[in-house]
């Protein structure tokens, strides 16, 4: 069953009322929009990174991936004012 969340207005922010078996333990949450639905969708902000390295552990990476030639690119020289207007 689809349940509701109240949302309101406090100043010039906007809030939703989240019901009790929604609510996060944290004091901060990341937010991101669904690109094809719009939807807002809030997300459990880890304390650590374990839970990337673990799934990182797991995850097969094409040998290929970041080769050496990738990341080797050689220094580029610039004047750093080239672009400034005068």
């Amino acid at each position: 069953m689809t349940q509701t969340a109240k949302i309101f207005t406090t100043g010039r922010s906007q809030a939703v009322r989240l019901p009790l078996e929604f609510r996060f333990d944290e004091k901060e949450v990341y937010i991101r929009r669904d690109v094809v639905t719009g939807d807002v969708i809030l997300s459990r902000r880890p304390d650590s990174w374990d839970g990337f390295f673990a799934l990182d552990a797991t995850t097969d990476v094409p040998a290929d991936f970041m080769s050496e030639a990738d990341r080797n690119q050689g220094e580029h020289s610039r004047d750093p004012f080239d672009d400034t207007p005068v």
